[in-house]
């Protein structure tokens, strides 16, 4: 064992010593290698940086050009754009002398016509002081063979220059209304025969009675109850008065509001089929019957509203056209008046390429103040005005309520319409009545009217107060002043009387020469 321990180390140490030799051999072959390398990367760098260079130099002789070349051309650019402005500003130098040489002659042509109009001017300065001078002496002349003096004379030509442009104006004035006039009428008559023809409405009577019938006359005591009560209550839950009298098997109920009549006659009916007649079932049938004539006054108005195709209108609206269903004016069922009103209202509107939607509304709604005007201050016009404010109405509606009876100033072309359709529905043959002893004051009032003008000879009231006859005195009324006394009466009748439609107003001058031969 100990002898192979040195022999160990020396193998040891020899492995050492040869693999030092060979790694520094091997080292020595890389750091030639490396430097073989070196040498040919610098070599081929030296090059490649040669090369740039040239490259780099040629670029920059080629960008040297062309921006020598750029300059060249926007040099010359420039050179030719100086030109032309100095090409334009000799042009317009060359102008203005020329418009300076032109100015200087009218300068000069200006001061010889100036010279020549002060020339004139002095001559027409000497001929009209000349002028005066002649005639001054006309005028003395003229004075001493008249007469009259130079300021009494121009009085006079004056005053028959005013008389005789008074005569040709109101012949002109004439002559424009009767053109006017005979085209307006054409137009007009044919919009409102249009709109009648295509219009039809029914009419009730006005009365203040209401008739029922009763299966038998022991009915009738039945109604007057025990001392009366039945009959005193149902008077005093229906506010109608009931007429027990020899009329065979019917009471009659006597009231001025339709509204609470017919309330009555349908509890009364009810009452007498059911056979229960005293004080508590009466309060119960009669309230009954008004709650039906309430759902009743909602089914008309809405009916009315259909029949006239309008839409979006207020609840309580509604209810207050249905009570115009019991209301009557001269004999005329208010709410058939309002739809017939309507529709005359409506068709003109087309015609005329007006709203006719809205003018419906208004001609429907004209007189809705009627529906509570007997219970309620004020004329029915001003009524309607504060409901349709109320319920929000448009102004078109609220002026054609408030001026249909010419109270108010008209604002739309709708309130005229609803003014003419009113006239026209309320004046129909049959549409309205009135009392004797009314008609008879209207007519004398009419014609005694007429009377009161100067020369007014005779008054007629025909037609059934329609129309008015004046017969003038010819010597004091000529044509034209005839024109104007015709517009003055109808103007008087408008303002100080009251009537149903229009009145025509028809002025005639007559003029007889009467001689005799014998």
């Amino acid at each position: 064992m100990e002898t192979q321990i040195p022999i160990i180390m020396v193998t040891a140490l020899v492995s050492l010593l040869v693999g030092w030799f060979i790694a520094k051999f091997i080292g020595q072959g890389k750091v030639a290698n490396a430097e073989k390398t070196a040498d040919k990367i610098l070599n081929d760098a030296k090059k490649e940086a040669d090369n740039i260079k040239k490259e780099k130099i040629l670029e920059g002789k080629d960008e040297v050009f062309k921006l020598k070349q750029n300059i060249e051309n926007e040099t010359k650019a420039r050179r030719n754009e100086l030109q032309k402005l100095e090409n334009k500003f000799a042009a317009r130098e060359l102008n203005l002398d020329r418009r300076h040489d032109l100015l200087t002659k009218k300068e000069n042509d200006l001061d010889e016509m100036e010279t020549q109009i002060r020339a004139r001017e002095e001559q027409v300065t000497a001929r009209n002081a000349e002028l005066s001078g002649l005639f001054e002496e006309q005028n003395r002349r003229l004075e001493k063979i008249s007469g009259i003096s130079n300021e009494e004379a121009k009085r006079i030509l004056m005053q028959n220059l005013v008389e005789k442009a008074k005569q040709e104006a109101a012949q002109l004035v004439k002559e424009i209304k009767d053109r006017a006039r005979q085209q307006a009428n054409r137009e007009a008559k044919e919009i409102i025969i249009q709109a009648i023809q295509r219009t039809a409405a029914d009419h009730s009577t006005e009365t203040t009675v209401s008739v029922v019938n009763l299966p038998s006359d022991e009915m009738k005591g039945r109604i007057i109850g025990r001392e009366g009560r039945n009959i005193r209550s149902f008077e005093a839950a229906t506010g109608v008065e009931v007429i027990v009298d020899d009329t065979p098997e019917a009471v009659v109920l006597s009231g001025f509001d339709p509204f609470r009549r017919e309330i009555a006659r349908i509890s009364l009916e009810r009452l007498v089929a059911d056979g229960r007649i005293h004080p508590t079932r009466i309060e119960e049938v009669v309230e009954k019957a008004k709650q039906e004539m309430e759902e009743k006054l909602v089914e008309d108005g809405e009916k009315a509203l259909m029949e006239c195709g309008i839409a979006s209108i207020h609840p309580e609206l509604v209810k207050l056209l249905g009570k115009l269903n019991y209301r009557t004016s001269y004999g005329q069922n208010v709410l058939q008046h309002g739809i017939e009103v309507a529709y005359l209202t409506g068709l003109m509107a087309t015609s005329l390429g007006l709203d006719g939607n809205l003018a419906k509304r208004a001609g429907l709604l004209h007189d809705i103040g009627k529906s509570i005007d007997r219970y309620t201050d004020g004329t029915h016009t001003q009524i309607g005005l504060e409901i349709a404010k109320k319920y929000g109405e448009g102004p078109i509606v609220q002026n054609a309520i408030a001026s249909h009876h010419e109270d108010v100033e008209v604002i739309s072309p709708i309130s005229i319409l609803v003014q003419a359709a009113d006239a026209v529905s309320g004046s129909r043959p049959g549409a309205r009545r009135e009392t004797l002893e009314t008609y008879i004051k209207r007519l004398e009032g009419l014609e005694n009217l007429a009377k009161s003008f100067a020369g007014v000879g005779k008054a007629y009231a025909i037609q059934a107060g329609r129309e008015i006859r004046v017969m003038v005195e010819h010597d004091k009324i000529d044509d034209a002043t005839a024109e104007q006394l015709a517009t003055d009466i109808a103007e008087k009748i408008q303002s100080e009387m009251e009537y149903p439609g229009q009145i025509k107003v028809t002025v005639i001058r007559e003029y007889r020469a009467i001689d005799f031969a014998k």
